[in-house]
């Protein structure tokens, strides 16, 4: 696959859904991880992503204009270990609580499906990345449904090692806005990590996110060699 510009794979699409990147920054030194979230929805927007110790959860901004916390409420990044764990659902917590007890990351997510809101059947994306001993590799997830079926649920996953410099990974929920909104298509998308520089790299994605629809991001930079990182949060909501 042609490696694309991440900010044209961004501000090409009008409604990309929840979205993760993972990869690795140009000078090769960091691990890179991004994650965002959109709306339609006045129940969509009403978010914002506060910390909650070494990951985030997402937040209700204005408790007046909840209606329905189901699939909007939870912690879209956990760390476990020298594993970041990174999903647009509570996944998350499954994928934790399976790799603590001896899972790896595919069986983890095989209790999961896609999300049960009919007629759009949003897939669930999700991704691993392992730092430790100066090596990096990163694997990603989808669930989606099969062919707008509810009854059956096809399971991806892709695993990446070696990863190079300034390149990347980015899985989406939807191709585009309509209604059903359509699910995300084929493996994840070869994009380029164009910045060393953690707020030069957080203003690209936020910048190229539609405007009206963007909610709230996430980026982390770890540094490869020690484990240390540097988080990034931008809320639409303030």
């Amino acid at each position: 696959m042609v490696r694309q510009s991440l900010a044209e794979e961004l501000s090409g699409n009008e409604y990309p859904g929840r979205g993760i990147v993972v990869g690795k920054s140009p000078d090769g030194k960091k691990a890179v991880a991004a994650y965002f979230i959109m709306g339609r929805s006045v129940n969509s927007r009403n978010r914002v992503f506060v910390e909650d110790g070494e990951g985030i959860r997402t937040q209700v901004f204005d408790p007046s204009k909840l209606t329905d916390p189901s699939l909007i409420i939870y912690a879209p990044v956990r760390v476990l270990g020298n594993d970041t764990i990174v999903t647009n659902g509570d996944q998350t917590d499954t994928v934790f609580d399976g790799m603590k007890n001896g899972k790896t990351f595919e069986q983890s997510l095989r209790s999961r499906c896609f999300e049960p809101d009919a007629p759009n059947f949003t897939p669930r994306i999700s991704a691993v990345m392992h730092v430790e001993g100066g090596k990096y590799d990163f694997s990603m997830s989808i669930l989606k449904s099969d062919d707008g079926r509810e009854d059956s649920c096809s399971r991806f996953t892709f695993a990446y090692e070696n990863v190079l410099p300034g390149t990347g990974r980015f899985i989406h929920t939807y191709m585009g806005d309509g209604n059903p909104l359509p699910s995300y298509e084929g493996e994840p998308t070869p994009v380029d990590i164009s910045s060393n520089d953690i707020d030069t790299f957080t203003d690209l994605v936020w910048k190229n996110l539609n405007e009206s629809n963007k909610v709230s991001l996430f980026v982390r930079y770890i540094d490869i060699a020690n484990g240390k990182y540097e988080t990034r949060i931008v809320n639409k909501n303030k």
